[in-house]
């Protein structure tokens, strides 16, 4: 969990910065870098002496690098020694010296390197003190959090102004252990990436009012083919518990389609459903479209007979792999939300290392929000601004669940949210149900049914 000042809270969203940007912040602040260095020693400190439960007796060791990462941990160093902490500090250049092990110590500050770090690291071990990495673990990719080498797994990691992306995706979540977001006078409001956190889902989508009726909120799912029926079952239960009023099924070519026992099953024919759900789409607030539908010759043709309703339209599973790497016309109020393998079929290429970016370049060619799943989840708009979730975990990686997703969406959608606001409150909602659907075990349904627990469980915003 990341904690954040109360700055960042009141703003909702917790901005993420490349190191390139990064350093252009750092270049036009209007404070002296002997400044920003005391100022982010000075956070480093309060963490340590948080994480150690005060100076007394207490024993610190800093790994400082030679640029101002480096220069952090030496601020930090001295703040802390006039507390009565004994610090000790070494520098990188004298790791090879200490190729059994650092000196005990009650914590160890990673200052060695920072953002711009390139190659590989191999530090000694840290014996059995905990790490509080400064600004990210050493070792790891600012930009893509790719792990280079052996860096040390932080129990706390110190961040600067704002999150960098190798905090958030690759291996570098799994090493800077919890993240605190230290305020220490850049301005980042030029940021065009955010984290979401669970109250943001509250704030995005618009709460029902007193003399609503369904159809205010209506979903129509076209999901499902022989065989397949389950996909178009479990689209409709999870937008039903995502708040949707009214949710209607069809399957193309299924004369009497699965659905859960409050949807209404009606008959779509394999061939010119797209027309079909197009004229009668005025009275839904979404369609969801693709999930189990099956890949055939034709479909194309019906998702741009249906891109032409009017109405939002979520793409998922085999509706991504028709509409391949050619956008639809009259995208806009389009949501794809593409797997890896989906992403390329729509992209002619895999997203690799660097999700933002990469869903930010599918959302620009297609027009639309894309939604790129996954243990970082990056939801894209084609203006360019990017929303992260962290919410779920390995409890996701099971079948259905994507199908859960795309109905919840579908249901934020019906309810008036913005595409890419509906789309990254869908996304955090649905990590938040899956972690909350047990520790094993859990299927797709187990997923769906939390939603609704979930979204009670949210804070509320004022």
């Amino acid at each position: 969990m990341t904690r954040c000042p109360a700055r960042w809270q009141t703003e909702h969203v917790i901005p993420i910065v490349t190191p390139a940007e990064m350093g252009e912040i750092d270049a036009e602040a209007p404070e002296p870098t002997d400044v920003l260095i005391g100022r982010a020693g000075a956070a480093v400190a309060r963490e340590a002496l948080g994480i150690m439960g005060g100076a007394y007796g207490r024993r610190v060791v800093v790994l400082a690098g030679k640029g101002n990462n480096g220069n952090d941990g030496r601020c930090a160093a001295g703040l802390l020694e006039r507390r009565g902490v004994r610090t000790r500090v070494i520098p990188v250049e004298e790791v090879a010296s200490h190729a059994d092990g650092l000196p005990e110590a009650d914590l160890v500050i990673d200052a060695a390197f920072g953002t711009g770090f390139s190659g590989t690291w191999e530090p000694p071990r840290p014996g059995s003190a905990p790490v509080l990495a400064v600004d990210i673990p050493s070792g790891i990719d600012g930009l893509t959090g790719e792990a280079c080498g052996s860096p040390w797994h932080a129990v706390r990691t110190v961040t600067f102004a704002a999150l960098k992306p190798g905090l958030v995706q690759g291996d570098g979540p799994g090493f800077a252990g919890e993240v605190v977001v230290a305020d220490i006078g850049l301005d980042v409001t030029r940021a065009t990436s955010h984290l979401v956190e669970d109250h943001d889902v509250v704030a995005w989508i618009p709460p029902r009012a007193s003399g609503d009726h369904k159809w205010r909120h209506a979903v129509w799912v076209v999901a499902g083919s022989p065989g397949m029926e389950g996909a178009g079952w479990l689209c409709a239960r999870a937008a039903m518990r995502a708040g949707a009023g009214y949710v209607r099924v069809g399957s193309p070519g299924v004369p009497e389609p699965t659905t859960p026992r409050e949807a209404v099953g009606v008959e779509l024919p394999a061939h010119g459903w797209g027309s079909l759900v197009a004229e009668g789409a005025s009275r839904f607030g979404a369609v969801v479209v693709g999930p189990g539908i099956g890949v055939r010759e034709g479909v194309r043709a019906e998702l741009e007979a249906l891109a032409a309703a009017g109405v939002p339209v979520l793409l998922d599973a085999d509706a991504l792999t028709a509409l391949g790497s050619s956008p639809l016309p009259a995208a806009a109020s389009t949501v794809l939300t593409p797997h890896d393998g989906e992403y390329a079929s729509l992209m002619g290429r895999a997203p690799g290392r660097d999700r933002i970016a990469a869903v930010r370049d599918a959302a620009r060619t297609h027009g639309s929000v894309v939604l790129l799943k996954g243990p970082t989840t990056a939801i894209g708009h084609p203006d360019g601004r990017v929303l992260v979730v962290r919410s779920g975990d390995e409890r996701l990686a099971t079948a259905g669940t994507g199908d859960v997703l795309s109905g919840l969406v579908g249901a934020h959608l019906a309810s008036g949210a913005e595409p890419l606001l509906a789309a990254a409150a869908g996304a955090q909602l649905h990590g938040l149900a899956g972690c909350m659907s047990g520790e094993f075990g859990v299927l797709a349904q187990d997923v769906a049914d939390h939603l609704g627990v979930a979204r009670a469980s949210l804070p509320r915003v004022p």
